[in-house]
């Protein structure tokens, strides 16, 4: 474990903070280490908890799926013979049906041709060397949070991409990094479009709802309405933090930049006519391709909707989003790369397949332990238990108004603190809080629609998120002598900001105005319906 931190002179409460939250979490072991002592507490627990038969009365009603016949939800010991024989058959299982494991390869499958293509990076660049300098820093933030639809595009392109543009204005470089680095991170889970990050977490979600009600499927698209006004709200906010607070703080940019490199240089360059065309070309792919998603969906008794209600709610066409999102990306990576010459045959398509399923190595890993611990949790009814412990005390108390999603928004942002990953922090809390949240009558995709809150708006001033580094590394380039604590104290009016004013526009959606999170997204749960 690293030395704690001690006090430095002239430091702030704040930052002073911040160094522990830093020292907390570098002094975790690295999540996938953390998911196997998790699913090895879990088997030790349910020996203990079993042997002295804690158990709790289940809330659901008789004749409910999962209920027990003594109306009891009992600790399940994991820690015999019987035990040991269900985790020996099972552990394989557990792997491949996790739910987000099939859909976030697929996805990644198609965004991995469309990235490997160029196209992704041309969009981005389109957008933001096209964008009129009073209208630069909006157009940076929109891109921010639109780019997080193909994963770590956003990090990699956009930010040294925006601190460039800056400089070439003649405006602080930091400012622009800022505000691509608000958008990015900070805008993570709002999007206009279903991304990478939505298979992800509506698998896990529907994972911690099954604890509650087994039959309980969390669509992909559970949060598509609200991440869509997210996305303006996050751009306003964050083009307003930008311009009024932190590109003021920085003042003049007096620093010399290092070498920026050929790679930074050639982003700044203008679209190529070739890179032009390919542009075109796949937007006349998409208006075709979105022809025929109206033609599939739209009319009574299309193949796309649900044939037994004639609706969309439950419909093919959002239960099978993610095929929709592979085929779509494949379609416009080929189109753009046949057009610039990235692609030329269906090898190429294969090794941008192969080059996407390459990055995803560590991921795979955590979701091997992931799924086990998700699993264990269930098997031993620790999750059902604690859930509805957790919700009777709330109950108790009096604590069960749509108030208590700002306090449960900010617990998920300060777990964010220490563990920056969204899908190893929701693979922790979710078999927890959904489960609880869902006894004192709220629905699944609701209560994950308020994680994404918690989750994104910290991202941008912990250091245990995984591209701070890198972030850290552009910081760097224009002002050597930065440290940790210049990008924190950067990013923190960004995070506030964020945490404060969407949770705000969180509770009115759905609470005050009474607007779905998404499509067939219901507001309220009730137990044993």
């Amino acid at each position: 474990m690293p030395p704690a931190p001690s006090a430095r002179p002239n430091e702030t409460r704040i930052t002073r903070f911040l160094h522990v939250v830093e020292w907390l979490g570098n002094a975790l072991p690295h999540p996938v280490t953390l998911f196997a002592l998790f699913a090895t507490g879990v088997v030790v627990l349910s020996g203990i908890l079993g042997y002295f038969e804690i158990a709790v009365v289940d809330p659901r009603p008789e004749g409910a799926r999962g209920r027990a016949e003594n109306g009891m939800i009992e600790v399940v010991s994991l820690l015999n013979a019987e035990g040991l024989r269900m985790i020996v058959l099972n552990l394989v299982r557990n792997f491949v049906e996790f739910a987000p494991l099939g859909t976030v390869l697929v996805a990644l499958l198609g965004v991995g041709v469309a990235e490997r293509s160029g196209w992704l990076t041309a969009v981005i660049r389109g957008m933001v060397l096209k964008a009129p300098p009073s209208l630069v820093t909006v157009i940076i933030v929109l891109a921010g949070v639109l780019s997080n639809t193909a994963s770590e595009m956003g990090y990699v392109v956009l930010v040294p991409l925006a601190a460039v543009v800056f400089l070439a204005l003649g405006r602080h470089p930091l400012a622009g990094l800022a505000a691509a680095f608000a958008g990015v991170s900070g805008g993570y889970s709002a999007n206009l479009l279903i991304g990478t990050v939505d298979p992800l977490l509506s698998g896990i979600t529907t994972e911690a709802a099954r604890l509650i009600d087994p039959g309980y499927e969390v669509d992909v698209s559970a949060n598509w309405y609200f991440m869509i006004a997210s996305t303006f709200l996050i751009t306003v906010v964050g083009s307003f933090i930008s311009l009024k607070i932190v590109e003021p703080s920085l003042g003049e940019y007096t620093d010399t930049p290092e070498d920026l490199g050929d790679e930074e240089q050639q982003r700044m360059d203008p679209l190529s006519a070739e890179e032009k065309r390919g542009l075109w070309h796949t937007l006349w792919a998409t208006v075709l391709f979105a022809a025929l998603m109206v033609v599939l969906v739209v009319p009574e008794g299309a193949i796309l909707r649900n044939q037994a209600t004639g609706g969309v709610a439950g419909s093919p066409f959002l239960r099978g989003i993610v095929a929709i999102i592979f085929v779509y990306f494949l379609m416009v990576g080929v189109v753009y790369g046949r057009v610039v010459g990235t692609i030329r045959n269906d090898r190429d398509v294969i090794n941008a397949m192969a080059h996407a399923m390459s990055t995803l190595g560590l991921y795979i890993a955590l979701v091997f332990f992931a799924a086990q611990f998700v699993k264990f949790f269930g098997w031993t009814n620790l999750g059902s238990i604690t859930a509805v412990a957790g919700a009777t005390f709330l109950k108790n108390i009096g604590f069960t108004g749509p108030v208590l999603f700002f306090l449960f928004i900010l617990v998920c942002a300060f777990i964010n603190l220490m563990l920056g990953s969204a899908s190893a922090q929701w693979a922790v809390t979710a078999p927890i809080f959904v489960p609880m949240l869902m006894l004192l009558g709220y629905s699944p995709e609701v209560i994950q629609a308020a994680y994404r809150i918690g989750d994104s708006s910290t991202n941008i001033i912990t250091p245990m998120m995984s591209y701070f580094g890198l972030i850290m590394a552009f910081v760097a380039r224009y002002v050597p002598k930065a440290g940790v604590g210049t990008l924190i104290a950067m990013m923190l009016p960004y995070s506030v900001a964020f945490i404060v004013l969407w949770s705000i526009f969180f509770f009115t959606w759905t609470f005050v105005l009474g607007l779905p999170v998404g499509p067939a997204s219901p507001t309220y749960y009730s137990v044993g319906a």
